[in-house]
């Protein structure tokens, strides 16, 4: 019984290496969309202090964690930002990650989806993985583009709002929430998938992988390095201001009996709203 015991491990050992994955998550650090936020001259006033893991790229670092676990391998970590945002890699180094790296950027240097697309590109060409995974949006500007914008930039095959990933063969399955339902997606390997922050519910990083995050490596790689100067980041689209939404008109109360209620909704929706 003790030996089959040992060759049963040792299938298990060898099925799991056999499926090894090595993941790069692209994170981002942002404000807490909790803290207070106000419109100062056309400018948004947010706390500084206040920055954190955006939630959807935190959902992406736990599925690459859980995937790992099963199949073997190891998840990296690469981040844009300026040098404060090196405590958003620690927090995915405390989850689970085992390195990170930092291309630093000034504090609102104002590239767009384009740009961070350009820069995540220009990084990944020097490395080697078997998938890349981000959030499917931000939580600062929620455009949702730089995923699809980098995969067109690498000729890779892509996924978009995924809510849950496993291993298929040299395929992730991905299913994904789209418009009307969820669709089951086969992204061949390497692949990029952008995750829903509906996917799992990102681990809060233990006392011990606090202490363990200290001892591991973030690599800080410049633009420069990546042969990028800013010229070719220039954004394409430009933030002009930020204004507070409109109040809306208040409703319209009406009581009367069905009839009549009809003919004042109709014609309010001819002479006031000119829908009909």
């Amino acid at each position: 019984m003790i030996r089959f015991l040992g060759i049963f491990r040792l299938l298990k050992i060898a099925k799991k290496s056999a499926f090894r994955m090595n993941f790069i998550v692209c994170i981002k650090q942002v404000p807490d969309v909790s803290a207070p936020v106000s419109i100062r001259d056309g400018h948004l006033q947010t706390d500084s202090d206040r920055m954190v893991l955006n939630a959807y790229d935190a959902s992406a670092v736990e599925e690459a964690l859980v995937l790992t676990e099963k199949h073997g391998g190891r998840v990296d970590v690469v981040l844009i930002g300026p040098e404060k945002a090196k405590e958003t890699i620690r927090k995915a180094l405390a989850m689970g990650a085992e390195a990170g790296f930092h291309i630093p950027v000034e504090d609102g240097a104002g590239y767009d989806s384009a740009g961070y697309a350009a820069i995540l590109a220009a990084f990944l060409k020097t490395h080697s993985y078997d998938a890349i995974l981000t959030g499917k949006q931000s939580q600062d500007t929620d455009s949702g583009l730089a995923g699809g914008m980098l995969a067109d930039r690498l000729g890779l095959p892509y996924a978009a709002n995924a809510v849950g990933l496993e291993l298929e063969g040299n395929a992730l399955l991905v299913k994904r929430q789209g418009d009307t339902a969820q669709e089951m997606v086969l992204v061949p390997l390497p692949g990029v998938v952008t995750c829903s922050n509906d996917m799992n519910n990102p681990r809060i990083p233990s006392l011990k992988g606090i202490m363990a995050s200290k001892k591991k490596e973030v690599t800080t790689v410049s633009p420069a390095e990546l042969g990028l100067d800013a010229a070719a980041l220039k954004p394409a689209t430009v933030v002009t201001g930020y204004r507070n939404v409109p109040a809306r008109n208040p409703g319209k109360k009406f009581e009367a009996d069905a009839e009549e209620l009809a003919r004042t909704l109709v014609g309010l929706l001819q002479n006031e709203a000119k829908v009909i």
